[in-house]
């Protein structure tokens, strides 16, 4: 896992709190966490209508999907990586839909499975979740 990738996507989009001291694993958490809240957000910009504001923010949660699948590492996790970037390639294609369908059981969707992945990240025990900036 690259928590470079994971830092720069975090300061480019101005997420606040702990970045510099997080742990790779933690870091991952706190993507996930920013994808959720933007399609919140976005499920409350679609509902009232504000069109710009909901796109903007389905492109931020798919930006940041983008960066959790640039923290996967195929080499250590195999085919449980392999499958998880296309669970993520999935989503994106979802959001996208969802944006140009207006379409918010999409946005559910996608924040279901996305629960699910952080709930399963959110199990892993605290002795394998690393030190700052250390890669696994």
């Amino acid at each position: 896992m690259n928590s470079n990738v994971a830092m720069q996507q975090y300061r480019q989009n101005h997420i606040h709190g702990g970045v510099e001291t997080a742990t790779p694993h933690r870091l991952v958490q706190m993507l996930m966490e920013g994808v959720l809240e933007k399609l919140l957000a976005a499920k409350g910009f679609m509902a009232s209508g504000q069109v710009a504001k909901k796109g903007e923010h389905i492109s931020w949660a798919i930006s940041i999907i983008d960066s959790l699948r640039a923290c996967l590492n195929t080499e250590v996790g195999g085919d449980v990586a392999i499958n998880l970037g296309r669970l993520y390639d999935y989503m994106e294609a979802r959001l996208l839909e969802a944006n140009l369908k207006n379409d918010a059981t999409m946005i559910d969707e996608v924040a279901s499975l996305m629960i699910e992945i952080k709930s399963g990240w959110d199990a892993i025990p605290a002795e394998f979740h690393g030190e700052p900036g250390v890669n696994r």
